[in-house]
């Protein structure tokens, strides 16, 4: 009798391993970064199609004179180049390793953009979900 308690339980439980290992490892294709440095503060939205190779980002920000902008990992080493020069709106081919990285572990990369005077200055980490453009 002792032994049908044990089957279930054992069933339950390699269940639960397996839902816990999925959502650890869930991909998350819309990311977002609350961004603010310089005095300057704004948002930026990604969207990820590793499909095609591409990531397309729209920026909210009120800041002049910017330069350029990428994806950085925690050391600060940049993992991809959002366009050639600034722009608000665009998409960039990455590698699809770089974009299942920041689709499942976004927190581990941040966000930075480049100013004449203050080169990565205006920055702020990746997280699952659209930021936020009315709380600016």
């Amino acid at each position: 009798m002792h032994v049908r308690k044990v089957i279930p339980l054992a069933a339950a439980l390699a269940t639960a391993v397996a839902c816990a290992t999925a959502s650890a490892t869930m991909m998350h294709p819309a990311l977002g970064a609350k961004l603010a440095g310089m005095g300057e503060k704004g948002v930026v939205n990604l969207q990820s199609d590793e499909t095609k190779s591409q990531l397309c980002w729209t920026f909210t920000l009120q800041a002049m004179g910017l330069t350029g902008a990428s994806i950085r990992d925690s050391a600060g080493m940049s993992v991809a180049s959002l366009g050639s020069s600034y722009s608000s709106k665009g998409c960039a081919m990455v590698s699809k390793m770089v974009l299942q990285e920041l689709e499942t572990k976004p927190a581990n990369f941040s966000v930075w953009v480049n100013s004449k005077g203050h080169p990565g200055d205006l920055r702020g980490t990746l997280f699952a979900g659209m930021a936020d453009t009315t709380h600016m």
